[in-house]
């Protein structure tokens, strides 16, 4: 943190004072000859400040205000020891005044005043410049003062003998050998004697003497400040160790800053934080430590390092300021003391978004049209891909197309191409037709998925459009082929300015700022560079300027244009010789090695530290017990020879003490223990049997006994092998004269006498459930049968199997919400389904006469008791049938199913005391219409022809809200679904919806305003639907445009597909079809809920644990 407290400001005022006195003394040169300017030469002359018309004074101030500024302790003697000798003179003078020793005729009484005045300032500064002294912090590196001191003593001697010299030579008014030589001096130094001063009235000498001697002082003294600015400034730049640290800070933090990686440049320099977890990167140029970007290394350590590279700008007397800080970085510069100021913002591409479809994409879409037209082909790959020949081709190419332009960029630019340390970085290759290169694009890793611009070239004779291509090319690949999510491309400084006056309505500061960048943009690329990067539709992200205060702006933002390569500047350190050599693992190897083994070490994931409960570290002690004794807890194979339920079958029934002599194998899963110390009974259970081993000491070597009771736990599949016997109760038993651990169990299982009967628990951990619940392993059984039967059933109807596509451009054959998901091989949105209908309707088109498919749908919507986001249905179309034939089918169809699930035509329900009651469904079957299902429910006669204002009150006052504006049959169908479905039990059969509900369904052939369509309903629960399908291709058309326009944006409408309009226009024959969700049929069967059917219920998605990096 900067300094606080008075000394402080004292600091600051001092700084500032000498400033103003150093701008007053430029100002003076011009107005030397003006008397109202004497008497601001008086002000400052109250505090001792030499600000006479002269270069070297101007100079001297300007050096002087400088270092104080910069808080530097060597302008702090100057200015004390420059005071102290100005307080001894100005007390010596006073002195003699007093005593009459001083000839005073020419001092006038104000001038007596001033003496008296200047004298009691000059003690007060002396005591506060003293006091202050912490302020003063900064120091010189060794060697640095002598040097510019030497070059200062050697100038400042030439100027001083040539002033002398003119003088004796030209005396004008002087008189006498001394004052000559005493008026050269002090003209030369900067203080040139006026005609007001004591004893010097019209003792003159010519101004032109005056003027060279100070121009001569000047360039000694700007010599001097140059050679000691460059001392200071001599900070090591990165070491190969240094670049090693500050990689390794990038592998473990390197996603949160895109231009991270170039901190890796060979002209910075690095500060690391007391800990070395983070650091800070930055050049020294003209007194300022000018960082760029964030820190590097995790957010927790970035105010440490923040402080030790203040406090190192501090210690040097150097301006600290940050060039295109993020975000992040911004609030971390400012919480240390800096401000922050936008200066335009960053273009990134996410890959996942990137497409070159639509209206704004048009002018990239047609560059790249044309490019691929001309035969330009491009490749993306790793610089570790490339040969050697191939790098350098790329360097001396984009060196041929650079020109004489100058090389740009400090915070965004690597400055180097080709180092083996950089093979993680991507170039983007474009190749004519005769396989010359003509662009490249090179970009450094942004983290483990981004890449950051670094080098864009092109050759200026190549095909226009160019470089649109070879982004498009990146962007296109860059996420299957590199895993890249983002990429950043250019900064677009001043963005904001541009896209301001582009807003309508903008003010007109706005319209002028862009009109003046627009003129600057003809000597730097400024508007181009905006333009160049909206094209693709980026993401800006802003980038700040942080500095330390006002007065340092300026030359921070000159520094900022040198390094950059907008202003001219030194030329940086030479490249690193190659073959550098670090430690790295604890031992030496070259540099590039030693990168390559910190890469390969830092992607190893490391698996987030588990807190084990206190069974578990139990059972993993227990697992090494095992391999310690030389038993892999999870072999490949062990004996086997024998089902449990064949031995169950075989030898059930046995007399108590029974031996049977037949020596057997099994495996089984130990569901219970009991130990006796000798002997030790396990339970073993495999699917629904269970037979029990007895692990007899007597019978067992020694040590394998003593590991079974210090290793087997309840959960363990185990193999064992013994005789087959019966215990005293007359237990079948397995006497065991050998065990193998099958698979040790490492989570102990819920308590068998609790259970483990949490809805949410058995759905999340199915695998426990089936283990501890002979019920859910019952239930999968009870829906393979079902599933089973359903393709029995249809194959024995002559029904052909189909499978149609689960991922469909268009989604429609139902209402309802779907899954979105991308193809990116053809930058398409696609659909998981919601219905096969349409597709196999076109097979009807196409000749299948009877057709099904059972298979899986998906709805985006909830999941509750009867829904699932993911569910199976069985679809079935029969040409020259209709929906009264599909009832009749769905009827043997559920029949069936019943039989070979139960073994009887009966749906097992849960009775009102909760036991299960058998519902016999041989019977015959309700078949009810709509409207005479809602009257009966409602109360009320509803027909057909009851209008929409009756239904509307209808439903308000049974407490349903319809849709807004909803039809006649849209309030019919919400009475339905409200009062009849939910209050439906046996199975029934419920015909003829309104038409306008049912959009695929041929209109009634009585009625045209009802459709011949019915649901099957039972238990509260809807089975299944049929229709008579509507095969009139004109009317589908109109039917589903219709329902297209009114549905507007609602997501749940179908789509319009042509695909689908177009095969009904080659005629498809009267047809009905059916279709029932097989989950539902099963819960009908079972009463059992939607999740209890399945053997993966979908319930709500836990975050996994975050893996971090190694290395």
């Amino acid at each position: 943190m900067l300094l606080d407290g008075w000394r402080d400001a004292v600091a600051s005022v001092a700084g500032r004072i000498l400033l103003a006195a150093a701008c007053w003394s430029l100002v003076s040169l011009a107005l030397r000859r003006a008397h109202w300017a004497r008497r601001v030469d008086d002000l400052f002359g109250l505090v001792n400040l030499p600000v006479s018309p002269s270069l070297f004074s101007t100079a001297l101030l300007f050096i002087v205000a400088g270092a104080a500024r910069r808080r530097m302790r060597a302008a702090l003697w100057l200015l004390l020891a420059f005071q102290a000798v100005a307080a001894g003179y100005l007390i010596a003078v006073l002195v003699a005044i007093m005593t009459d020793a001083r000839d005073v005729r020419d001092l006038t009484a104000l001038g007596t005043v001033y003496l008296v005045v200047n004298a009691t300032l000059t003690v007060a500064v002396v005591a506060l410049l003293w006091l202050s002294r912490p302020a003063f912090s900064s120091r010189l590196e060794p060697g640095a003062r002598w040097r510019a001191l030497g070059v200062l003593v050697v100038g400042l001697a030439v100027s001083v003998a040539s002033a002398v010299t003119l003088t004796l030579l030209f005396p004008g008014q002087l008189t006498g050998t001394t004052r000559r030589i005493v008026w050269g001096a002090r003209a030369a130094l900067g203080i040139e004697p006026n005609s007001s001063e004591v004893g010097w009235k019209r003792q003159q000498g010519h101004h032109w003497v005056a003027a060279l001697a100070g121009l001569i002082s000047a360039a000694s003294l700007i010599t001097a400040a140059v050679v000691f600015l460059r001392s200071a400034r001599a900070k090591a730049y990165l070491t190969a160790a240094d670049e090693l640290a500050v990689r390794g800070l990038l592998l473990r933090a390197g996603q949160r800053d895109s231009l991270g990686y170039f901190a890796t440049r060979h002209d910075k320099s690095v500060i690391f934080s007391p800990r070395g977890d983070a650091a800070v990167t930055y050049r020294v140029l003209a007194a300022v430590s000018l960082a760029s970007a964030d820190p590097i290394g995790p957010r927790s350590a970035w105010a440490s390092a923040i402080e030790a590279w203040l406090a190192e700008a501090r210690l040097f007397g150097w301006f600290p300021a940050v060039l295109a800080a993020g975000e992040e970085g911004a609030r971390a510069y400012v919480a240390a003391g800096l401000k922050a100021l936008p200066i335009g913002d960053e273009a990134i591409i996410e890959v996942a978004e990137f497409s070159l479809e639509g209206a704004t994409m048009e002018p990239v879409r047609r560059a790249v049209r044309r490019v691929r037209r001309a035969g330009y082909t491009f490749t993306v790959t790793r610089h570790g891909t490339l040969s050697a020949g191939e790098l350098a081709e790329i360097e001396r190419s984009a060196e041929d197309w650079r020109g004489d332009d100058t090389e740009r960029g400090f915070s965004m630019a690597l400055g180097r191409i080709g180092d083996p340390a950089d093979e993680a970085c991507v170039a983007v290759l474009a190749r004519d037709g005769d396989g010359r290169l003509r662009g490249v694009l090179s970009l450094v890793p942004w983290g483990s998925h981004g890449l950051s611009l670094d080098l864009m070239r092109r050759d200026r004779e190549a095909e226009n459009g160019l470089v649109e291509a070879m982004v498009a090319a990146l962007a296109q690949a860059a996420g299957d082929e590199l895993g890249v999510r983002a990429i950043s491309l250019n900064f677009a400084a001043f963005r904001e300015v541009f896209s301001a006056a582009e807003r309508v309505g903008a003010r007109p500061g706005a319209r002028l700022g862009a009109r003046l960048l627009t003129f600057a943009s003809r000597f730097w690329q400024i508007e181009g560079l905006y333009r160049s990067n909206a094209r693709y539709l980026p993401r800006w992200t802003p980038r700040y300027l942080c500095y330390d205060s006002a007065l340092t702006l300026t030359r921070v933002a000159l520094v900022a244009g040198m390094v950059e390569g907008f202003l001219p500047a030194l030329a940086g350190p030479r490249e690193r010789a190659p073959g550098a050599v670090v430690e790295y693992g604890g031992r030496e190897m070259p540099f590039t090695e030693a990168v390559a083994a910190q890469r390969r070490s830092a992607v190893q994931l490391v698996t987030p530290r588990r807190r084990l409960a206190e069974q578990q570290r139990v059972r993993y002690a227990k697992l090494d017990r095992l391999r310690g004794a030389g038993m892999d807890p999870y072999p490949v194979a062990v004996p086997r020879d024998s089902d449990l339920a064949d031995l169950v079958d075989r030898f059930g029934g046995l007399a108590p003490g029974t031996r049977t002599g037949c020596r057997v194998s099994v495996t089984g899963r130990v569901r219970a223990l009991r130990d006796h110390g000798g002997l030790i009974f396990a339970v073993l259970r495999e699917g629904d049997a269970s037979i029990q081993a007895m692990v007899d000491r007597a019978r067992l070597d020694p040590a394998a006994h003593r590991l079974f009771r210090a290793a087997v736990d309840l959960g363990d599949h185990l193999s064992v092998t013994g005789e087959v016997v019966t215990s005293r109760r007359g237990e079948l038993s397995v006497l065991v004269d050998e065990w193998r651990m099958a698979a040790k169990c490492l989570r102990p299982l819920p308590d068998g006498r609790a259970g483990f009967t949490d809805p949410d628990a058995r759905a999340r951990q199915r695998h426990v459930d089936l283990i501890v619940n002979p019920g859910a392993r019952r239930m999968l059984t009870d829906r393979a049968r079902a599933v089973g039967e359903i393709r029995r059933f249809f194959a024995s109807r002559s029904f052909t199997e189909v499978e149609t596509p689960m991922l469909q451009a268009v989604h429609g054959g139902a209402n309802a919400r779907p899954f979105v998901t991308h193809i990116n091989a053809y930058d398409s949105t696609l659909y998981l389904r919601i219905a096969p209908e349409l597709y196999l309707k076109r097979l009807c088109v196409g000749g299948m006469r009877r057709v099904f498919e059972l298979n899986r749908n998906f709805r985006n919507e909830g999941a509750d008791a009867t829904h699932n986001p993911e569910f199976t249905s069985v679809e079935a179309y029969e040409a020259y049938s209709d929906y009264l034939a599909m009832r009749d089918l769905t009827r043997d169809l559920v029949i069936a199913v019943a039989t070979a699930v139960h073994g009887a035509p009966i749906a097992r329900r849960p009775g009102p005391d909760g036991r299960t009651v058998d519902v016999d469904l041989s019977g015959p079957w309700r078949s009810v219409t709509v409207h005479d299902a809602v009257s009966a429910a409602a109360g009320h006669p509803v027909t057909v022809a009851t209008p929409q204002e009756e239904l509307a009150a209808l439903c308000r006052k049974r407490g349903i809200t319809p849709p807004f504006d909803a039809a006649a049959g849209a309030l019919v169908a919400a009475l339905y679904d409200e009062l009849v479905e939910p209050a439906t039990t046996e199975p029934t059969f419920y015909l003829d919806f309104p038409t306008e509900t049912s959009p695929l369904t041929r209109a009634h052939r009585l009625d045209p305003r009802l459709a011949e369509r019915w649901d099957l309903v039972a238990f509260g629960t809807e089975i299944g639907t049929a229709y008579s399908e509507l095969v009139d291709p004109v009317d589908q058309r109109a039917r589903l445009t219709e329902q297209s326009l009114l549905a507007a944006a609602d997501p749940e409408a179908m789509q319009l597909d042509e695909a689908f309009l177009s095969a009904l226009e080659y005629a498809m024959p009267p047809t009905g079809g059916l279709g029932v969700g097989v989950d539902r049929l099963v819960m009908m069967l079972t009463g059992a809920s939607i999740r209890q059917t399945l053997a993966f219920p979908f319930v709500r998605p836990t975050p996994p644990p975050t893996p971090t990096r190694r290395g």
